[in-house]
């Protein structure tokens, strides 16, 4: 058996997957799909029809991260090929950077070092590099799954409201644990102070935030996004950003990767990172070693561990 690999495995999982298959790539790893058993890859891998053509032995995809929208999952199906993802494992540090994106923005912190760094900081001014407050504030959570549950729980340390807005509710165990009160979509937009994205990409929520949406947001309000850059309408935040209401966004994922929408790029009132959520030591050695677990589970006949629905 073959399992082939688009990105570095760490050791431990080669030699896991050693065990049972010949592991190739990720050097020239599409000329290695005619007879690949498993495939290992990551969302900047397109797995559609003509890839699938291309693996007629294919037995499981093991995707190394959470999303799987561009995994073609009903065309794997339909050949009897398994899709797994990597829940669990990157919640906490995404809802770490979350929270340092928040930071960052509301405090206007990129902008005060490149200050700083420029030769601008003479000294301490009373009036100066000021940014907004948490304490006392509403954080509004736009999707409430494990991420923005985690997000959630922090924020009780910061002194802050939260309200969130999600196809499905949580338990009221649940909601009462974490502080949190279920809203509207309009209400959302009007009561938060902070709004996070955290919800899946979907028809349904592809720009869920476009121009109305942002022109109904809180005046002096900030958004953050680390979930899916097709959520937001980044030519109308551009607009919001420079026209109000909007204070400021934070943005660590975008619509058409890598490319950012040119107009984000000139606003100083937003800060952009490069996809960098899960970006620990620990949490990126643990989706790998979960994406080369599920493919050991499949070629040795057990089931896989996190198996994406179909």
């Amino acid at each position: 058996m073959k399992a082939v690999t688009t990105f570095p495995l760490p050791d431990a999982a080669v030699a896991l997957l050693s065990q049972v298959a010949t592991v190739a790539g990720p050097d020239g790893w599409r000329g290695e799909l005619g007879d690949a058993d498993a495939l290992l890859c990551l969302l900047t891998d397109r797995v559609d029809q003509a890839l699938l053509d291309r693996a007629p032995r294919l037995r499981v995809v093991a995707n190394a991260v959470v999303g799987y929208e561009h995994v073609d999952v009903k065309a794997c199906a339909a050949r009897g090929i398994v899709v797994t993802n990597t829940p669990n494992v990157l919640t906490e540090a995404t809802a770490d950077l979350t929270w340092a994106l928040i930071l960052a923005t509301v405090r206007r912190l990129p902008q005060a070092e490149r200050s700083l760094r420029a030769g601008e900081f003479h000294g301490w001014g009373f009036w100066d590099y000021l940014g907004g407050d948490l304490t006392g504030a509403t954080l509004g959570i736009y999707g409430m799954g494990r991420i923005g549950r985690a997000v959630a729980r922090r924020a009780g340390g910061f002194g802050m409201r939260v309200v969130y807005h999600s196809r499905t509710p949580l338990p009221a165990d649940d909601e009462a644990a974490l502080a949190v009160s279920r809203v509207g979509f309009d209400e959302l937009l009007a009561a938060s102070d902070v709004l996070t994205l955290h919800a899946p990409a979907t028809p349904e929520t592809r720009h869920a935030f476009n121009a109305d949406a942002l022109r109904r947001m809180k005046p002096g309000s900030y958004l953050v996004n680390t979930a899916r850059g097709p959520l937001l309408d980044e030519a109308a935040l551009a607009e919001v950003l420079r026209d109000g209401p909007l204070a400021g966004a934070g943005l660590d994922v975008y619509e058409r990767e890598p490319a950012i929408e040119p107009a984000l790029l000139q606003l100083p009132n937003v800060v952009l990172l490069p996809h960098v959520g899960s970006a620990t030591r620990d949490t990126r050695t643990g989706m790998a070693m979960l994406a080369a677990r599920n493919a050991h589970a499949v070629l040795t006949g057990q089931p896989p561990l996190t198996p994406v629905p179909t």
